[in-house]
């Protein structure tokens, strides 16, 4: 296999070409509890841990305790950046998911479905790591990418019987989500590493309500009431990882590891500006709408979001065939605020639990493919954040994963391009009989990770 030769210059223009790919991304999906707080969160997680419930705090995928002399490096654990000082190669990695949405309600009993498709992720990491820096226990590392955080998407209709006045079709639309562009740095000194996040946090939340009076004899405009709001702001977010190595063999290498890891944010605010409009608006033959009359409208309202703290503390077991780890994560969304006012939301916890399995071994063929197959499973349990309803409503799921190299595992080494295909299935589910809702959601993420030693400088030519 040829070695990958590509320059700092091109993999940047690869990346900031597919951040335009993911801002462009939309979607179809039609989830009523988008509406709520920030909208619906996306998995905060790389594929790979996907498919291990969404554990994170704990991983570093980029050591592997065999003899097999296989590359370090597979795929970017980007929620806990401690990870990041780990990495060996230069690694780019790309996400996408399928989800495929089961909405029902009990009043009216009625079932809606969406089918959506993401990009997930998109990140670039690379070693920092010199030779000074190796003699004396130390690794660095840096990365850097785009990523979704929530999405808001909605259409719902509403048709009622005014006593005494006419029929009233209501249409509640919303659309939206907040992303973000950040630069991350992981630096381990011996067993400790501790890592840093820093970037932009942006977004959008448009709502509207459209009320159509339905009469047969007389014709009534349509009324649009709509809050457009853009925001953005500076965030920084942080982890720190500690190694427990429990074994080790005759040539004191690890063989079992115990890895504990903490990351999270503070509280931050987020620059805000709102447009309020009232207003009679008709349609013309292609469905465009257009305003006929202005009724009231507030233009550049600036304000406040404040997005809420969160933390997360795991550990993971590590050896040369499995792994196996548990997350709790914590976010305090009561303090969350929109231009000062609360919302349906609530501190939420969620417990993640996973699992890898590693067959392959200095026993085992080479030429046998799936002897070298990394195979997941996990499940993840807690209350949402959005509440509607007295009682909490429970969030839940199960998935299973794989990890599929795709270079020739005869031909792998640390010095030359290898490729790595992670997908994961994920089964869950939200909401319950008092809320009227309940939404099942079964999603399918690829991540393709490719690893090479771009630009690491060869001691001979």
């Amino acid at each position: 296999m040829h070695s990958v030769k590509l320059t700092m210059a091109k993999i940047l223009m690869v990346l900031f070409v597919a951040c335009g790919l993911q801002m462009s991304a939309t979607a179809q999906e039609n989830s009523p509890f988008s509406r709520y707080g920030l909208g619906d969160l996306t998995p905060n997680h790389n594929v790979f841990t996907r498919g291990m419930g969404g554990i994170s705090a704990g991983v570093a995928d980029f050591i592997t305790f065999n003899t097999l002399k296989l590359p370090n490096s597979n795929s970017i654990n980007f929620t806990n950046p401690a990870s990041l000082s780990t990495i060996r190669n230069t690694i780019f990695d790309v996400g996408l998911e399928v989800d495929y949405r089961i909405l029902k309600s009990t009043n009216p009993a009625k079932k809606f479905t969406s089918a959506n498709t993401y990009v997930s992720y998109l990140q670039l990491a690379f070693p920092l790591t010199t030779p000074k820096m190796a003699k004396k226990g130390i690794s660095w590392g840096m990365s850097l990418g785009i990523k979704p955080v929530s999405k808001i998407n909605y259409k719902i209709e509403k048709n009622e019987r005014l006593s005494g006045i006419d029929s009233l079709n209501t249409l509640y639309e919303g659309n939206g989500g907040v992303n973000q562009a950040h630069i991350g740095t992981g630096i381990k000194y011996k067993n400790f590493s501790i890592g840093i996040n820093a970037g932009y946090m942006f977004g959008s939340k448009d709502y509207s309500t459209k009320l159509t009076f339905i009469n047969d004899s007389t014709y009534y405009y349509l009324s649009n009431s709509e809050n457009k709001t853009t925001f953005g702001g500076l965030f920084v977010n942080g982890g720190i990882q500690y190694d427990l190595p429990l074994a080790k063999d005759e040539k004191n290498n690890i063989t079992k590891n115990l890895r504990l890891g903490v990351y999270g944010n503070l509280q931050h605010n987020l620059n805000a500006n709102n447009d309020l409009i009232r207003e009679i608006i008709i349609y013309d033959a292609n469905g465009n709408q257009f305003q006929l009359d202005s009724v009231y409208e507030e233009k550049d309202v600036k304000g406040k979001i404040k997005y809420p703290a969160m933390v997360t503390f795991g550990g993971v077991y590590q050896d040369a065939n499995w792994l196996i780890g548990a997350d709790v994560e914590y976010g305090n969304w009561k303090s969350y605020r929109y231009y000062g006012l609360a919302d349906q939301v609530q501190n939420n916890w969620t417990v993640r639990v996973g699992t890898q399995y590693f067959p392959a071994k200095e026993s085992k063929a080479v030429r046998k493919y799936f002897n070298f197959v990394k195979y997941r499973a996990g499940f993840y349990y807690g209350p949402d954040y959005i509440k509607t309803s007295a009682k909490n409503r429970a969030e839940y799921g199960f998935s299973l994963g794989t990890g599929m190299p795709l270079t020739s595992i005869k031909r792998q080494n640390p010095y030359a391009g290898y490729v790595v295909l992670n997908t994961a299935l994920e089964f869950a589910s939200r909401g319950n009989k008092q809320t009227n809702l309940r939404e099942s959601l079964v999603r399918f993420s690829i991540g393709v990770s490719m690893n090479a030693s771009w630009f690491q400088k060869p001691k001979y030519n």
